[in-house]
């Protein structure tokens, strides 16, 4: 039961990774289940805090996602249209089949939104719609940074009690 708990767990760890790219996957909580399946092996000692530590953490990023592409649009002179364009473009393109649908959404988001607020000024409209773009930017780069920073604690521990697995 430990090695498949053990195999398990790191194909959540490979998913969680892959999970920061796709709007499918939450990534890092994923990556979190990954560290739980470690710690449910009868070989590995269960550290709550740590795995408090680290839900929290992932908790918080998945919280962030949807807010980053948001403060990016604010950021880049948008106003609360575009705002608010980012984020309903955001849930839009969440659940659109099409590739990269939330980048997508965000920036055809931020754009409109602020098209609507002033559809004369699309020079500024298009500086936001960039701005929503460099927030999804940001976010996905600190959702793969979570993530890898968990499959390295995952290796770690793994390492250390390799020689009980096998």
């Amino acid at each position: 039961m430990d090695i498949f708990l053990l195999i398990a767990g790191f194909s959540l760890m490979f998913l969680g990774i892959i999970g920061s790219f796709l709007p499918i996957l939450p990534g890092p909580l994923t990556s979190w289940l990954g560290l739980v399946f470690l710690y449910m092996t009868t070989i590995i000692p269960i550290d709550s805090t740590f795995l408090g530590i680290t839900l929290a953490i992932a908790l918080l990023i998945w919280v962030l996602d949807y807010f980053i592409p948001a403060i990016g649009t604010k950021h880049f002179g948008g106003t609360k249209y575009g705002i608010y364009g980012t984020t309903i473009g955001l849930l839009i393109g969440l659940l659109s089949p099409i590739p990269f649908g939330m980048l997508l959404g965000a920036f055809f988001g931020a754009f409109i939104g602020e098209l609507l607020y002033d559809n004369k000024d699309t020079k500024r409209a298009l500086k936001a719609s960039f701005g929503a773009f460099v927030g999804f930017l940001a976010s996905t780069t600190i959702k793969f940074s979570i993530a890898t920073v968990y499959a390295i604690l995952f290796i770690v521990k793994f390492w250390e009690y390799k020689s009980e697995f096998f």
